[in-house]
């Protein structure tokens, strides 16, 4: 077994019609023993911008705060939030990869094959929020039935926006 597939994740992201969606699954867990069913796996970075961080749970605590603290950095300088394309950019140097930009959906965790195969059948583009939002929720359940590692529920996170800008999942 990974190190990756230690904890068990299911997380999902799509992009709408003027806005996007990202979901999670609840479980934390060791291996096939469940420690917690509310587990927070989404975290927002300010009001349009989230992430979704899957994988080792210790890892994905820390990475989050390690973004909050160059988010802030970035607030000091810059006097504004950043962009989706910006944190993406900081995301990647973080993890020292390349990361390809997806315009559609993105899937992580231990149910990411479950979770691209429900995601290929039910996503079509330029969904409406209330569309999108079931389409995510259906897909982050669908698969998370499919991975011992992951489930216990969804968690969902919706956004809706006229003037939304460039939405960057990866």
């Amino acid at each position: 077994m990974s190190i990756f597939e230690y904890n068990g994740s299911a997380v999902v992201a799509m992009v709408g019609k003027n806005c996007f969606a990202i979901a999670s699954d609840r479980r934390l867990g060791v291996q096939l023993q469940t420690i917690a069913t509310d587990f927070q796996k989404i975290y927002k970075i300010h009001d349009k911008l989230f992430i979704g961080l899957s994988g080792l749970a210790t890892d994905a605590q820390t990475m989050y705060q390690k973004l909050v603290f160059r988010h802030k950095l970035y607030q000091l300088r810059e006097e504004r939030n950043m962009k989706p394309e910006t944190f993406a950019s900081l995301v990647s140097a973080l993890l020292y990869e390349k990361r390809e930009l997806a315009k559609d959906f993105v899937v992580s965790g231990s149910a990411s094959e479950s979770l691209y195969g429900a995601c290929e059948a039910m996503f079509k583009p330029d969904m409406e929020p209330e569309e999108l939002f079931e389409t995510i929720s259906q897909a982050l359940l669908s698969s998370v039935d499919r991975d011992c590692l992951s489930g216990w529920g969804g968690h969902a996170k919706p956004w809706y926006s006229v003037l939304l800008e460039n939405v960057v999942l990866g």
